[in-house]
């Protein structure tokens, strides 16, 4: 019933009329669950032939607008994860709708955790279909990594990532931070993330934030997370709320073991 609750909120919250002031907020690749947090990705890797998809809803408030997105990986490998995410920007100053960038992701895992080191991948990122005038870079192409490590019932993440715009009158953009999902219970995590940038837009970092929230598992193939975002530097946007449905699949067979008694 609590996902229900999130979904009917957020198509509540969709009706309201908003004005949207832009800046910083293209928002290129993101991570699925159940890897990763909010925007700070996992060094995991999908399983090989596993799919996740995802649709998300995101509201942020001074400046307002919305944004909706679809969002697609595929484990091509063992430790290779192949990735898209399409977003949408809904209501920009009251007027304006229209695509962001697609983003296209590839990360490979080449490091695995062990007892004391972390797991460690790398990953390179690209936007070739560009979105909307308003909301375009004109493509970009970027490269980071993902360092992951589990201690305990908690598993943390940091991520630093580089990518450069088509646009020559563009800045460089830099995003980088870190986060944790901590398992409460065998349904439930707690995430948590400190998430900064370097925008397109600016020459210094104009975007820090911590965002918290919760994943809910539904069995071990749907995900429902939601959480909420604060600024930590006066800039905008002041506060977002997130919500993502993700899917996992194909379902595993899981055997059936009997135990038969040897007749005497």
């Amino acid at each position: 019933m609590k996902k229900y609750g999130f979904i009917l909120f957020f198509l509540l919250i969709g009706l309201l009329d908003v004005r949207f002031s832009y800046g910083g907020e293209l928002s290129g690749l993101q991570p699925l669950a159940p890897n990763g947090v909010f925007s700070i990705f996992s060094a995991d890797t999908l399983k090989k032939t596993k799919v996740a998809t995802a649709v998300s809803a995101e509201m942020a408030e001074d400046p307002d607008f919305f944004r909706y997105s679809f969002a697609l990986a595929y484990g091509a490998g063992e430790n290779v994860e192949l990735s898209l995410n399409v977003p949408y920007i809904h209501e920009w100053q009251g007027r304006v709708d229209g695509m962001e960038d697609i983003a296209f992701g590839f990360k490979h895992r080449f490091f695995k955790e062990g007892k004391y080191g972390p797991s460690v991948a790398y990953l390179i990122t690209a936007s070739l279909i560009p979105g909307k005038e308003d909301f375009t870079t004109d493509g970009h192409i970027g490269a980071g990594i993902a360092i992951s490590k589990r201690v305990g019932p908690v598993l943390g993440h940091a991520n630093f990532i580089y990518a450069k715009p088509g646009d020559s009158k563009l800045q460089d953009d830099i995003t980088f931070g870190a986060g944790f999902d901590f398992s409460a219970a065998h349904n439930f995590k707690f995430l948590a993330e400190l998430y900064g940038k370097r925008s397109y837009y600016s020459s210094e970092i104009d975007k820090m934030e911590l965002r918290a929230g919760a994943r809910f598992f539904a069995g071990e193939y749907f995900f429902t997370t939601v959480g909420v975002g604060f600024d930590l530097k006066d800039t905008t946007p002041k506060y977002r709320l997130m919500l993502s449905l993700t899917m996992l699949y194909p379902e595993e067979k899981k055997a059936i073991k009997k135990a038969y008694e040897e007749e005497k």
